[in-house]
């Protein structure tokens, strides 16, 4: 094998480490952003879903970590991308590490799947499409996974900012 190539056996094999890879740089970085911003949390990183996430927790309250939430996780998603953007430098490959703070993500993720239920009950028993309201592309995808999950076909429609999922019924 000359310089600058794999094999595909190799490369399906190191999809884990590239991932724990991202895991690394990305602690990194957001350990450097914690101690510039003297803010005390502990980072924790694995693999879900084909994709690195890291999450910055605190034993002390998750009062201060807020500041990097944000309103509604503005600041959370700026700092998702940030992060991508810094393990993008370091790998010259596009990341979709996933980040969550104070398990906002977390939360979120659950409270996401019980609209997706709920949606996909009124569907099925109205036997109507259920329209919901604007979402982000995390939030969109927890509910499609929530209504899949369900037994249901759901779709995106509209443009950005105002992109919205729609229940199908079956």
């Amino acid at each position: 094998m000359t310089e600058g190539t794999t094999s595909a056996a190799a490369e399906g094999g190191d999809t884990l480490t590239r991932l724990e890879q991202e895991g690394e740089i990305a602690a990194d970085y957001l350990e450097g952003l914690l101690d510039i911003a003297d803010l005390d949390g502990d980072i924790d990183m694995d693999v879900e879903a084909d994709r690195a996430a890291v999450s910055i927790i605190s034993d002390s309250g998750s009062r201060d970590l807020q500041k990097l939430v944000g309103r509604d996780g503005e600041v959370l998603e700026a700092l998702q991308e940030l992060t991508r953007l810094a393990v993008h430098r370091e790998t010259g490959d596009r990341s979709r590490l996933m980040l969550d703070i104070a398990g906002f993500r977390a939360k979120k993720r659950e409270e996401l799947t019980a609209v997706g239920v709920k949606a996909a009950e009124e569907a099925r028993s109205t036997g109507e499409p259920v329209k919901l309201q604007p979402m982000t592309p995390f939030e969109r995808k927890v509910v499609h996974d929530a209504i899949a999950a369900a037994g249901l076909r759901s779709e995106s429609e509209g443009e950005e900012p105002e992109r919205f999922v729609v229940v199908l019924p079956a």
